[in-house]
């Protein structure tokens, strides 16, 4: 199921194997919340390398159902991609309805945002959902807490987090899906080791840190990260959630991180953003109007071989959707390669100097 690999300076590469195939680890896997990475086809996301895509329970079950795409052939009949996919259980989205949200440990009562009918969510019905998605990684139902968030309140969830990942695990899996439990405990140091120290005890394929990076400051979503990671159970697979520019990758990895997501990469890019070495640029600024060079000096991406700055501002100014396209494909570009470089750089025995080159050259460009 998951081997590990290599070892080195506290970073991990190693082997996930999965439903429809093995993802080398540590990996990023591009949001494809609505069973769709914006604006990029399955085919642009194979040519980029993409190993394993993310889906989301809420937006799915809500829009068009777990039932249909049940019907239709599963998740990865239904949206064309043949690699693996991970469902988020909806914890994350359920919770930021805020006050269209009502919970009780049986689970959670809530609003849709798309029509206002009421929706109820348990541990059972989520992973009955993922079950009939037919996702290859299956997340336990959470209860993240936002920040800041004081320690009565990021007790209470984690308790309750607990006691419905037992449930979560207590549902039957869908044919050959991994189940993967998250670790919780808002920003408290002690509740985060208590976190770490329940979930390993339950037999969950791999392991996720959730509730971080959301707001809070980055020493600290650091600290927590390397605290808690280093308490989750070595021989599986650990996920950081909800991470996404070059220098969270880096650190997420350097902390002994096998797999990341985010929606930053193609988020920024249908706004115009692109990231390179010298920071993140938008595309609309005007003295990017008669540059005739490409997005990043040195990319290798389809769109700086064959595409100026200019013409991608142009395409954005215009209103073209090959802009989106065009943008998302440099971004995930960029992520996918970096994570190249560190994989292959694991064990090397230079790892130390390689994060050294990688932090000089991403810390001193504001993302």
């Amino acid at each position: 199921m998951f081997e590990l690999v290599r070892e080195e300076a506290g970073a991990r590469r190693g082997r996930l194997q999965t439903a429809h195939g093995v993802i080398e680890t540590p990996a990023f896997m591009p949001v494809g919340t609505q069973a769709s990475v914006k604006a990029l086809s399955p085919d642009d996301l194979a040519t980029l390398g993409v190993q394993v895509l993310l889906g989301n329970t809420y937006h799915l079950a809500l829009r068009p159902g777990a039932d249909r795409i049940a019907r239709l052939g599963g998740l990865h009949r239904f949206m064309g991609w043949t690699g693996a996919i991970l469902t988020d259980s909806g914890g994350f989205q359920v919770f930021s309805l805020d006050h269209l949200v009502r919970v009780s440990d049986e689970g959670a009562t809530f609003r849709s945002h798309l029509d206002g009918s009421e929706q109820r969510f348990t541990p059972e019905s989520v992973m009955a959902i993922q079950r009939e998605l037919g996702s290859d990684i299956a997340m336990a139902f959470d209860e993240p807490v936002p920040w800041p968030s004081d320690a009565n309140r990021a007790s209470a969830a984690l308790e309750r987090t607990h006691r419905w990942a037992e449930r979560c695990l207590a549902a039957a899996p869908g044919s050959g899906q991994l189940r993967f439990g998250i670790a919780q405990g808002g920003f408290n140091r002690d509740l985060r080791r208590q976190s770490a120290l329940a979930l390993r005890s339950l037999a969950f394929d791999g392991y996720a840190v959730g509730g971080l990076s959301l707001g809070e400051p980055k020493a600290l979503t650091l600290e927590l990260l390397e605290l808690q990671a280093g308490e989750l159970p070595r021989d599986r697979p650990r996920y950081l959630m909800g991470v996404g520019t070059p220098f969270d990758l880096i650190e997420a990895v350097a902390r002994g991180v096998d797999l990341m997501d985010c929606v930053l990469p193609t988020r920024i890019a249908r706004n115009g953003s692109v990231l390179t070495r010298g920071g993140r640029i938008n595309l609309r600024n005007r003295r990017f109007a008669d540059d005739a060079g490409p997005l990043d000096d040195g990319c290798g991406c389809y769109s700086c071989q064959r595409f100026s700055r200019a013409y991608l501002r142009h395409l954005f100014m215009a209103g073209e959707i090959l802009a989106h396209r065009l943008a998302s494909i440099h971004n995930l570009f960029v992520l996918l390669r970096l994570m190249d470089r560190i994989r292959d750089g694991i064990g090397s025995g230079s790892l130390a100097a390689l994060f050294g080159d990688l932090r000089t050259e991403w810390q001193s460009a504001p993302l």
